[in-house]
């Protein structure tokens, strides 16, 4: 095997695992904050050396804060938004989010 062909698989190979990463991510975002919580607690043990502390600290989930305007309407007290109205025959107006 030529050393072209083996780094193009590695790079191949890494497209791949990114783009699992980012569906996981969309599809899975309970799942993979419970794996980044775990991996964030292995590395933020006492004794561990600063680098790999805020390593740990850079993968804790957003979520995982407890705070109320995080918005992670986990624990309820938010309360659903209430759905826009509109008079009959007219559209519904459009709501545009910005992306996390």
């Amino acid at each position: 095997m030529s050393t072209g062909l083996l780094v193009q698989y590695v790079v191949v190979g890494l497209i791949v695992l990114a783009s699992v990463w980012i569906v996981m991510r969309k599809l899975a975002r309970k799942t993979t904050n419970r794996w980044l919580a775990a991996a964030s607690i292995h590395f933020s043990r006492p004794g561990r050396g600063a680098l790999a502390r805020a390593f740990g600290r850079r993968l804790q989930p957003s979520e995982a804060t407890g705070d109320c305007s995080d918005g992670c309407s986990t624990c309820g007290a938010c309360g659903p938004k209430p759905p826009a109205t509109a008079r009959p025959g007219e559209p519904m107006p459009l709501e545009f989010r910005p992306r996390r």
